[in-house]
């Protein structure tokens, strides 16, 4: 994979900034899950990108690293069921607010890969917040916090898996591939299943 020296290590200097980002957003089955991250100004590694630009392999062994030299984090999700009930934009959002109130200190803004966020406020406090699409390629924070929610993510549904082993989310963690679809219309849905979701593909009219 190739390696991203061109993170920004901050949107505003001198600022105390958490990085927010989600990881499962588009699957059929799974919690949706968050992460805030706090890293200091001069935090670098060669690997950190985009989750989605790195390798498992790669993700596993960057996430001890942040975890460890991060100022703070938090990994935060919403069940499926929040999710059918709420929807999955709202649950993403949701699932960022509760990573940064798991944060052991407050900070004074927050980085929000992507275009759209509820505004944090919590007990009075209100922490601004700007967007930024592709964040997690842009700045060191988001792309942290991308590999927090992907690897925690992944984790989670590689232990599902050994409960349902037929849905095979050991390889496609949730997401809707052919495999998973074939599997959802041979045994039907798990409890992890997203229902308000589009599960099988619309049958071809002729």
């Amino acid at each position: 994979m190739k390696e991203n020296t061109l993170l920004q290590s901050f949107a505003e200097a001198g600022r105390l900034e958490a990085g927010c980002d989600e990881a499962g957003r588009g699957c059929l089955a799974g919690p949706v899950f968050a992460a805030a991250v706090i890293l200091p100004p001069d935090f670098y590694h060669p690997w950190l990108n985009d989750s989605k630009q790195i390798s498992e392999k790669r993700r596993d062994q960057l996430r001890p690293i942040i975890e460890q030299e991060a100022i703070a984090w938090c990994i935060a999700e919403v069940s499926p069921e929040e999710i059918d009930t709420i929807n999955i934009l709202q649950a993403s959002i949701t699932a960022m607010h509760r990573a940064v109130d798991g944060l052991p200190i407050y900070p004074e803004h927050l980085l929000i890969d992507g275009n759209r966020f509820r505004p944090y406020i919590k007990d009075g406090r209100h922490i601004p917040h700007t967007c930024f699409v592709k964040g997690d390629a842009r700045f060191a924070s988001i792309a942290a916090a991308s590999v927090l929610a992907k690897t925690y993510r992944d984790e989670r549904m590689r232990i599902l898996s050994q409960e349902w082993p037929h849905y095979h989310w050991e390889k496609n963690k949730g997401y809707p591939t052919q495999e998973h679809r074939l599997a959802i219309a041979q045994h039907g849905t798990s409890p992890h299943h997203r229902l308000s979701f589009q599960l099988l593909p619309e049958a071809t009219l002729f």
